[in-house]
């Protein structure tokens, strides 16, 4: 499965988060699409409607886990979507910014 790390996503890449509500709600990457893994394939025209249609999807959620299993399945679809290896744990370790559903600075859940 195709995998990057954090540093390998720049400012502008399409960033798909799949964790829940309440882990989105506390801190997220400003600018990234949310469907929590929970309902992706019930919700996944709302990706193909929002991700440019040439580009790479990077996928994240806490740690890798989830996002790798939504990145094999949207391969499956033709998706060219790379996981973000460590998730939003190394995004916050790595210093890039979260914000919460307030647009204040946010945190990892």
């Amino acid at each position: 499965m195709p995998t990057v790390g954090v540093g390998d996503v720049a400012d502008g890449d399409f960033l798909l988060d799949v964790r829940e509500d309440d882990e989105w709600a506390v801190g997220h990457a400003e600018g990234a699409l949310h469907i929590p893994m929970s309902e992706f394939v019930a919700r996944f025209g709302e990706l193909t409607e929002a991700a440019p249609q040439d580009g790479k999807v990077y996928v994240i959620c806490r740690s890798g886990g989830r996002s790798a299993q939504v990145t094999m399945y949207l391969a499956q679809q033709g998706v060219d979507a790379l996981n973000v290896d460590g998730g939003m744990e190394a995004w916050a370790a790595s210093g890039r910014p979260l914000v919460n559903d307030e647009g204040q600075p946010g945190a990892v859940l």
